[in-house]
C-alpha cells in the first residue's frame, strides 16, 4: 500500500508548484489548449512580421489567454453539471422516499435557474 502511495506522489504533475493538474478538473484541458493558443499566437504574428520578441511577447499572452478562457468555460460547464445533478439526485431521492404512497413529493425549485 505504501508503494502504491509513493507512486501516485511521483505521478503527479503541478503547474507552478501549485495547481496539481492531475487532480484539478479542466487544468489539463486548459494548459493543452493554452499551449495550442500560444503556439497559433507566436508563430502566426511571427509569419505576419518577422519580429522574434514581439512574437514571443504575443506567444505568452495567448498561452494566459486561452488557458484563463478555457480555465472559465470549463470550470462554468462542471458547476453547471453538478448543479444538474445534484437536481436529479434529489428527484430520485424523492421519488424512492415517495413511492408506493398517495403523497406527491413537493418539487423544490431552489435549484432552478432562468431558462
Amino acid at each position: 500500500m505504501a508503494d502504491e502511495e509513493e507512486v501516485a506522489k511521483e505521478k503527479s504533475f503541478k503547474l507552478l508548484w501549485i495547481l496539481d493538474v492531475k487532480k484539478t478538473p479542466c487544468a489539463r484541458e486548459s494548459v493543452l489548449y493554452g499551449s495550442v493558443g500560444s503556439l497559433l499566437f507566436g508563430v502566426g504574428h511571427f509569419l505576419a512580421t518577422s519580429r522574434v520578441k514581439r512574437s514571443c511577447d504575443l506567444a505568452f499572452g495567448g498561452f494566459i489567454l486561452s488557458t484563463l478562457g478555457c480555465w472559465v468555460y470549463c470550470r462554468y460547464n462542471h458547476a453547471k453539471l453538478r448543479i444538474q445533478q445534484r437536481i436529479l439526485q434529489d428527484g430520485i431521492k424523492k421519488k424512492i422516499m415517495y413511492e408506493g404512497t398517495d403523497i406527491k413529493p413537493v418539487v423544490d425549485d431552489s435549484y432552478k435557474s432562468d431558462q
